[in-house]
């Protein structure tokens, strides 16, 4: 007999999402093991990626857009010497590079297209992305048939680092990992790096390892049971610093109202305002010399 939904404590679940299975079966898994539908995730993994989801259960949903931009860090390999229509193994391949090509392509030069790809860099997205063209995501109009051109993007490529190189007859696999900011497609580094060295590239492999402070490795794989959730207090304290409220302050910006003259207290641009008791607030910022809420959660009542 199915469950009733019942009342869960807000916080955030970190799952180590397989392969094979899209970030949305993982919510639907979460919800059915939580027993309850109020639960989204912060940034989307493709059905072939492995590795880190984070997932906002209850009302801490509403620190989700506070997590989706914080940079994050990926393993891939890369396969040089062909190409596919969505940049990675999931498409179809377009395109192969003879073996002469394959062996011209040397160690120096991968580095060298590498270098050229990391730092503050322009991107243009894979047409198989999420990202919106008139109103429709881009990659339904491309296995529509619609032809979908989007616009480069600045992104930072803080790490692009070779871990192993693996020599086929035609084709070079190559493991990297990567530090980005958020918004970067692994698949469109790969596209590019083929792209330079003229032989062609994609993604064979990917795994998030790192969202902001939170690593995989202290994520869960198994949602049958239930699983711990992290205190929002404490994920919004890591995400967005602190302002320790007293139990007054506290209860005005629960009220909506300002703190005058508070706003010299204040260590970041928008810190989570944490109750003497250690429960989250909020979200605050400076307005003038007050500060002012600018997220609530809702207060807790004790049972």
């Amino acid at each position: 007999m199915r469950q009733p939904p019942t009342s869960v404590a807000p916080g955030i679940l970190l799952v180590d999402k397989p392969g094979g299975v899209t970030s949305h079966d993982v919510v639907a898994r979460a919800r059915r093991a939580l027993h309850t539908r109020k639960i989204g995730h912060a940034g989307t993994l493709d059905p072939m990626a492995t590795g880190l989801l984070v997932l906002g259960v209850g009302a801490a949903t509403r620190l989700l857009t506070y997590v989706v931009g914080l940079d994050k860090t990926y393993t891939a390999t890369i396969r040089l010497g062909a190409s596919t229509d969505t940049d990675d193994a999931d498409g179809t391949e377009t395109a192969r590079a003879g073996a002469v090509a394959i062996g011209a392509v040397t160690s120096e030069r991968i580095a060298a297209g590498i270098a050229a790809l990391t730092g503050d860099i322009e991107q243009i997205p894979s047409t198989v992305s999420a990202i919106k063209v008139d109103g429709k995501r881009a990659y339904a109009l491309a296995r529509a048939g619609e032809d979908v051109e989007l616009a480069a993007r600045k992104v930072t490529v803080s790490r692009f680092e070779v871990r192993d190189l693996r020599r086929g007859a035609d084709v070079i696999d190559v493991d990297v990992v990567v530090d980005c900011s958020s918004g970067t497609y692994i698949r469109a580094l790969a596209r590019d790096l083929g792209a330079a060295l003229d032989v062609g590239g994609h993604l064979v492999s990917l795994r998030r390892t790192r969202i902001g402070p939170f690593s995989v490795e202290d994520a869960v794989t198994d949602l049958a049971g239930g699983a711990p959730l992290l205190p929002a207090a404490d994920v919004a304290a890591a995400v967005l610093g602190t302002f320790a409220a007293t139990a007054e302050e506290a209860r005005d910006l629960r009220h909506g109202k300002r703190l005058p003259g508070a706003a010299a207290r204040l260590t970041a641009a928008t810190p989570a305002a944490i109750a003497p008791d250690g429960s989250l607030i909020g979200v605050v910022t400076a307005r003038g010399r007050d500060v002012k809420s600018i997220m609530n959660m809702p207060e807790v009542s004790a049972s």
